[in-house]
């Protein structure tokens, strides 16, 4: 598997997680409250404690969350690296499509 490829393979997860409405709002809230329980996930949200929790657990197999047990309550946190890794990849994406596209503005120039 090519360097390229890998790199893709390991974004793609995180991708996919975030192509949900719910689990976005559920990243953003953890982004701009810090650690949360679920309880306080659902909080002013029409999405229950089951929905959360397996919107929690595929955002987690993607990397992006991990939970901690403190007493009774497990405490979701973001995964920084995950995201950090994830922009990175955007950004060889936009700097290969900046490239490509100067290729084709020199092209059609010079035509």
């Amino acid at each position: 598997m090519s360097k390229a490829a890998s790199k893709r393979a390991k974004t793609a997860p995180v991708f996919a997680a975030l192509g949900d409405e719910t689990r976005l709002l559920i990243v953003a809230r953890l982004c701009h409250e810090g650690p949360l329980a679920i309880v306080r996930l659902t909080e002013g949200s029409n999405v229950s404690r089951q929905a959360i929790t397996k919107h929690l657990n595929a955002l987690s197999k993607a990397g992006l969350v991990r939970s901690e047990r403190t007493g009774r309550e497990r405490i979701w946190k973001l995964e920084v690296n995950q995201f950090a890794q994830a922009g990175r990849y955007l950004e060889q994406i936009s700097q290969e499509w900046d490239e490509a596209l100067l290729r084709l503005r020199a092209f059609v120039e010079n035509d």
